[in-house]
Order: C-alpha cells, then sequence, then structure tokens
C-alpha cells in the first residue's frame, strides 16, 4: 500500500499553516487547505504567461515545511512570550522542487527558499547577499509525512510541458530566464498573501478587504463620453488633439507590443494614451493599464484627473513609493512572519496593482521589475497581458538605461504586455534610431519598434503646428536677486530650479521682498500640500491674479499649469522641453511664450544634471537653432548616449564598486546562478535613499494614525491615504527626527519605522513645507534633483 493509499484509510496527523491567539484549533488554517488554495491562487496567476503548472508546484510546496514538529510548536507559542523565532520553513520546499523536478525545480527553488525573506544569489556572488546554494545545502528541521496532505502535485512531466517556450531577450542574453524566475516568484508570494489575508480577515469575523478588477467596456466607455464633451470646445489646439486621439485609436487593433506615441506638450498625450490603451486592451482581451509617471514629477494629478474629470472613480489606483514594508521592519521581527500573531497578515495593504487602471512613478514601477523583496515584487505577475503607458519616457535614468530595456523587451516579448514610450522628446531607443553605442560585438543596440507602431500622425508636423514657444539662453550666469527682478516685472512666471535648496531660498526671496502671488511647490510638502497649492496656483492663473512660482523639476510632466514665461535653470533638453510645456500651453498668447534657460550664479550644477546639460548646451549655442524640434532632440540623444558611451548605460553600483547589471545576469545564466539579491541592492533609480516622514496636517491624516495605533494591524487603504501626508526625507534626517523626539514611530514594537510621524509641527512651514535649519539636513538634501 502506497503512503498516499494510506492517507485515505487513516485520518492524517493535524498539521496547520496558521493559528489565531485566543481561539481554539479548531478555528487554525489546516495546512493542507492553505497549500492547495495558494497552490490554485498562484496557477491563476501564471496562466497568464503560460506557466501554470510551475507556480501550482510552488504553491503546493511553498510551506511544506511547517509540517515539521519544531514549527507546529512555533506557532503555538504566545508571540508576547518572546523566545526565539520560527524555525525556517521555506528551504524544505526549495530541496523537494529540485529533488523532484532537477533544473525545473532550480527555476522554482529560488521563490520557494524566499517566498518569506526574498529572492537571493544564486550562489555566493563576489561574497554578497544571501545564497541559494547554501540553503539548498543546510539541513533543516525534519518534515517527513508532508506528501499525504499535497494533492494533485504534478510530476515531472508534467512540469516539462507545463514550461513555457521563451524567446530570447533582445538585449540581454538570459535575461528571459531570470525574468521568468521573478514572475513565478511574484506569482507565490501574492498568492501567499492574499490566502494569509483572506484566512486572518476571516478568522477575526470581518470581509476579506476587496481586491480585484480589470478593464472594462463601462470603462472605456466614460473615457469616450469624457473626450466627446471636450471636442465641443473649439480653437486650433483641441482640433489638433482630436486628430492625434483619432489617429492613435485607429491603431488600437495592431496585435500587442511595443509603441511610441511622439506628441508634442499640450497635444493631450495623457488622456490620448489612456483612451488608446482601454481600445487596445479591450480588442485584445488585456487587463489593466499601468500609467508610469516619472519620479521627478507629481503622480496625483494625473490620478485625480483620472478618477474625477474623466470619472473613472475607484476603477484608478494611485501607488506612490511611500512605504517599504519589508526594509522598515521592526528589529524583532520574524523572518518567516508567521507566529501565532501571524505577522504576514499586515501586509495586506501592500500594493499588488490588482486594478483596472494603476497609476504609479517610474521609481516604483523599474524598481519593482528588479526588486528581490516580496512586497515590491508581489505585483509583476499582474503587468502580464496588460498594457504600460510609460509617460515622459525619456526619464529613464542613462545609467540604467539597459536593464530597464531589457526588462521593457521581456514583458512585450513574453508576456503579451503592450507598452507605449509616451512623450514629446523620443529618446530614440529604437536600433532604427541608431542612437544608443553599439554593443562590443558590434551589433545595434535598442528595442524593435517599426515606425508604423508610432500612434501620433506625422510627429514633426504636429510639432509645427502646436509650437507655441520660443527657447533663450542666457551666456552669463544669473542670480537670484536678477531672477527676482524679473519676477517683479512679470506678474505670472515660473521658475524651475535643480534642488529643493534653491526652490526654497528663491522664494524665500521673493516672500521677503513682499511680492505679490509668491508661491512654492517642492518634495518638501507632502502630497495633499502640493495639491492645494496647484489649485490656488491654477484658480489665481485663470483669474490673471498675480502667479509667481517658484518650484523644482516635479511640475514639470504631468502637471497642467499656463505661464506667458518660464524660467529653468541648466538642465538636459528634456527638461528644458518639459518646462516649455508650462509655458503658452494652451496657446492663448498672441505671440510665442518665453522659456528662459540660465545657469544659477553662485551655484555649482549637480553632477548628476550637467551630464546632460553638456549635450544640450551645445544646442542651445547654435544661432537660429530651434532647440525643441524633433531633429534637434534626436540629435541630442545621439550625442547623450554616444558621449557617455555603452558602458555607462549600464553603470549600477554595489558597495560603492561598479556592478553592471546585464553582465551579472548574463554571465550567470548557464548555472542558473542568478545574483538576485545583489541586483536589487545595486539597482536604484535614486541614489539617496528617502524615507517617508508622515505629517498630520488634517483631521483626515490624524484619524488614520489614530486607526494605525489602535487597530491590532493597520486597517485596508490605510498605508494609500497616508501617502497623501508623508514627505520623503534621506535616512539619516528621519534617524535624527526621531532621536530628537521630533518625530515618533506608530507602535515600534509592532512596524517598527514604517509609520513615522512629525510630532513636531512648528516644523512643516505653511509655505515651505519641512523645514529644518539642521546644517547636516541642509547638505544632505541639496543633492536631491527632485
Amino acid at each position: 500500500m502506497t503512503q498516499r493509499e494510506k492517507s485515505t484509510t487513516s485520518p492524517l496527523p493535524r498539521r496547520f499553516a496558521h493559528s489565531v491567539e485566543g481561539l481554539p484549533e479548531t478555528s487554525w488554517e489546516p495546512l493542507s487547505l492553505h497549500l492547495s488554495a495558494v497552490g490554485k491562487r498562484a496557477a491563476e496567476f501564471a496562466l497568464w504567461f503560460g506557466a501554470s503548472t510551475l507556480a501550482l508546484a510552488m504553491g503546493l510546496l511553498h510551506d511544506i515545511g511547517k509540517f515539521s514538529a519544531a514549527y507546529q510548536s512555533y506557532i503555538r507559542r504566545p508571540r508576547e512570550a518572546g523566545g526565539p523565532k520560527g524555525p525556517d520553513h521555506s528551504t524544505a520546499g526549495a530541496k523537494e522542487a529540485v529533488q523532484l523536478y532537477g533544473l525545473y525545480g532550480r527555476l522554482m527553488a529560488f521563490g520557494l527558499a524566499g517566498h518569506h525573506s526574498g529572492l537571493m544569489n544564486g550562489s555566493g556572488y563576489d561574497g554578497v547577499g544571501a545564497c541559494l546554494a547554501d540553503r539548498l545545502g543546510k539541513g533543516v528541521e525534519p518534515y517527513d509525512g508532508w506528501q499525504p496532505h499535497v494533492a494533485d502535485l504534478p510530476d515531472l512531466e508534467a512540469v516539462k510541458r507545463g514550461l513555457p517556450e521563451l524567446k530570447p531577450n533582445g538585449i540581454a542574453a538570459g535575461f528571459e530566464f531570470s525574468f521568468f524566475i521573478r514572475m513565478l516568484f511574484s506569482c507565490l508570494v501574492d498568492a501567499d498573501f492574499l490566502e494569509t489575508e483572506r484566512f486572518y480577515a476571516t478568522a477575526s469575523g470581518i470581509t476579506p478587504p476587496g481586491r480585484g478588477g480589470t478593464v472594462e467596456t463601462k470603462h472605456l466607455e466614460i473615457v469616450r463620453a469624457h473626450r466627446a464633451k471636450a471636442r465641443g470646445d473649439g480653437g486650433k489646439v483641441n482640433r489638433l488633439r482630436s486628430k492625434i486621439l483619432d489617429h492613435a485609436v485607429g491603431k488600437a487593433d495592431l496585435p500587442p507590443g511595443l509603441f511610441t506615441l511622439t506628441v508634442p506638450t499640450g497635444g493631450g498625450k495623457t488622456l490620448t494614451s489612456l483612451r488608446f490603451a482601454l481600445e487596445h486592451a479591450l480588442r485584445h482581451r488585456l487587463r489593466r493599464v499601468v500609467y508610469v509617471i516619472p519620479f521627478t514629477s507629481i503622480i496625483e494629478q494625473t490620478a485625480q484627473v483620472f478618477r474625477e474629470e474623466v470619472g473613472l472613480g475607484d476603477a484608478v489606483l494611485e501607488h506612490h513609493s511611500s512605504f517599504d514594508w519589508d526594509r522598515d521592519r521592526p528589529a524583532s521581527d520574524d523572518e518567516e512572519g508567521e507566529g501565532a500573531a501571524g505577522l504576514a497578515k499586515l501586509r495586506r495593504d501592500a500594493e499588488n496593482w490588482d486594478a483596472p487602471i494603476v497609476v504609479t512613478t517610474a521609481v516604483q514601477f523599474f524598481e519593482s521589475l528588479f526588486a528581490a523583496r516580496t512586497s515590491k515584487a508581489r505585483k509583476l505577475h499582474n503587468l502580464a497581458g496588460s498594457v504600460v503607458i510609460l509617460d515622459e519616457a525619456q526619464s529613464i535614468p542613462v545609467k540604467l538605461l539597459r536593464p530597464c530595456l531589457a526588462a521593457i523587451d521581456e514583458l512585450a516579448r513574453n508576456y503579451g504586455t503592450s507598452i507605449v514610450f509616451c512623450t514629446a522628446t523620443q529618446p530614440a531607443l529604437r536600433k532604427a534610431d541608431m542612437a544608443l553605442p553599439r554593443t562590443k560585438s558590434g551589433a545595434l543596440e535598442g528595442l524593435d519598434i517599426p515606425d508604423e507602431r508610432e500612434l501620433a500622425p506625422d510627429p514633426k508636423g504636429l510639432y509645427e503646428e502646436l509650437k507655441r514657444v520660443k527657447v533663450e539662453w542666457r551666456r552669463t550666469p544669473v542670480s537670484d536677486e536678477e531672477i527676482a527682478a524679473r519676477f517683479a516685472e512679470q506678474p505670472r512666471m515660473l521658475c524651475i530650479v535643480n534642488s529643493r535648496a534653491h526652490a526654497r531660498d528663491l522664494f524665500t526671496l521673493l516672500r521677503d521682498q513682499g511680492q505679490e502671488g509668491a508661491a512654492h511647490l517642492t518634495t518638501l510638502m507632502c502630497a495633499q500640500h502640493r495639491r492645494d497649492v496647484l489649485a490656488k496656483v491654477r484658480q489665481d492663473l485663470k483669474n490673471k491674479r498675480p502667479v509667481r512660482l517658484v518650484a523644482t523639476s516635479l511640475i514639470e510632466a504631468g502637471v497642467d499649469v499656463d505661464f506667458p514665461e518660464v524660467w529653468r535653470a541648466a538642465a538636459g533638453l528634456q527638461n528644458i522641453a518639459q518646462s516649455a510645456g508650462r509655458c503658452n500651453r494652451e496657446g492663448h498668447l498672441d505671440g510665442f511664450g518665453r522659456t528662459v534657460v540660465f545657469e544659477p550664479a553662485g551655484r555649482r550644477i549637480p553632477p548628476a544634471i550637467d551630464a546632460f546639460y553638456g549635450p544640450a548646451r551645445h544646442l542651445l549655442r547654435r544661432e537660429g537653432l530651434d532647440v525643441l524640434g524633433l531633429d534637434a532632440i534626436a540629435g541630442y540623444y545621439r550625442e547623450l548616449y554616444f558621449q557617455q558611451g555603452y558602458e555607462a548605460l549600464d553603470k549600477a553600483t554595489l558597495a560603492g564598486a561598479p556592478f553592471p547589471i546585464v553582465p551579472a545576469i548574463s554571465e550567470t545564466t548557464r548555472r542558473l546562478e542568478f545574483p538576485f539579491s545583489s541586483i536589487a541592492q545595486a539597482f536604484r533609480m535614486i541614489d539617496d535613499v528617502m524615507d517617508p516622514v508622515i505629517v498630520p496636517r488634517d483631521e483626515e491624516a490624524k484619524a488614520v494614525i489614530t486607526a494605525i495605533r489602535q487597530a491590532p494591524f493597520p486597517p485596508a487603504g490605510a498605508q494609500r491615504k497616508l501617502q497623501q501626508y508623508t514627505v520623503p526625507v534621506p535616512a539619516k534626517t528621519r534617524a535624527a527626527l526621531l532621536g530628537s523626539g521630533a518625530a515618533q514611530a506608530v507602535r515600534r514594537d509592532d512596524y517598527g519605522d514604517r509609520f513615522v510621524v512629525l510630532e513636531s509641527l512648528s516644523l512643516y512651514d505653511p509655505d515651505l513645507g519641512l523645514s529644518l535649519d539642521d546644517p547636516t539636513w541642509r547638505s544632505s538634501e541639496s543633492n536631491i534633483i527632485t
């Protein structure tokens, strides 16, 4: 009689996946039910890229280490009693996968071993990071007897048949295998989190928070109706916007893949791209639209336009990068995360992008594609079979361009994702553009995007028709006093500078001079505060009242303001074009708007900006050249990329040393020893780690903070609401605030430093935002561009 046959004739020993403190074992979750539920859900997720069999096997194996007597004893231990942390229950599934499926099992082993702690390195890659090889070789608590509890585990032949045929990545050799492991990992951890969330919510007598949602015909009808109303507003600009929209919609039948949308600022590309995405998604049965906004912009406006102005309401999920659930865990937290208190349930509010329309930041999007942590990686599977709009695509950092292009190519090539490069200044990333340095073998670098997949009609002609601005360049440095004098002459003017420190100093000068309508916009303000400032700015502009606005680059992309004159501190051509897009935006001036580019006197141009300003300066020096013309923009990117060289397109660092990501993947492909943990540490869109400080500036913020303090775990939607009240600061600045008592961490024993609240509200200026005079703060934040 086989072991499985024995299980049908005698009762199985009682084994539990999750316990509930204070409730009898009859209320706990049987391990067999949890494994089955996670396996089925993970298989459903992986169906979108043809890997259901492998995901099912991972779900069924992921917690078999919990069959150990040591683990069953651990989950019966009250958390308050302290004692040792829970035994390793993740390694067992990885070991069994390799034993059962060989190399196929190794594809699963990364996710199985890391389904709580995160993806680790395959081997001791340069001695950095955790190592799968060590985990597979380590001894674990005996977990004998797991097989009778696991029904319908696929055999080796089923797994072989279930491995999808992955097309080779067009940018990086072997990238397709490393990314496939990431997607399997995403399916597993999201399924595990959701099932754990479901169990604990039910055990607490509450309905699990609503999740889910895909694009439906009703969403498209709402967007169509909104545009139909807008068509009634005549005028040349609106007629051109309609022409662009109709042309883009006419290409929605093209098969999923890579697209470009090259539309001058003010041409309506935000709503055009959304309309195309919804039309395209419904015609090809794609699931959702993910709208990616540059990290230097305000995403709240786009989300608010979609939600309120267009009327999409709750179909829109706005996801910032405010809270890193894994990085800010308390020191006492159990990495395995499932003792009697069920700590994994605290991740219940982490976003998994399971919504019809997601608006997020480029930092969140790209860092998630290379993440090792579970809370960040869980969303990736929801990108398969979706439409991704990369708004202001030129914002991808040059130093990470090759790995980003590899990830974009992979999503389109093997996961049925359509990706739209949406910008007024296309960054020449196609092979056909011949702008990127050739590979070391001499091959052309770039993406395969044919001309027919450009969604705009005649981009060059559109630029000429929509041209509303002339760009001037000041050949000598300009002082703050000179800018203030021009503000005094021009009652409605915008000045964009390169650091929060400069914005603060210039605004303070205007305020001290008593200039009417002086306003300030910076990421030192929380999102809700910025929204209030922008609302007043727009109303004052509409009513022709004085508006003298000083801002950082956050205002450049996706923010609808219209000034007759804009000054822009030295920056790359893409930033200059975006600044010009805030000038004479609606074409109401009789002539052209005025955009002035200048070098700030007495202030060093940050090296990260000067690398882009150099090629732009060459163009600005050429008399009579329209630097915003498409030919000039293409020339700018050719010079930018070639000037920096091939290696500069993959220039991540780790522990202060160069760590090119594409070679790190390609060189470890044959052995399937990808250095996932090291890659996640090296891939940083922004070099300085920023931590959120919550500013309780109104009653809504205070109510959410109170709920977090009093509830057994964060209420659903709490983090999402608090996004609107966070200010990002350098890690050492937040530590100083905590050390001085100016800020306090809410329930630190439970949440670590995840929810740090500003207690000294005197430090939050109604004009400047978070205002600290500590010299350490000043020197740190002066290097921040956003």
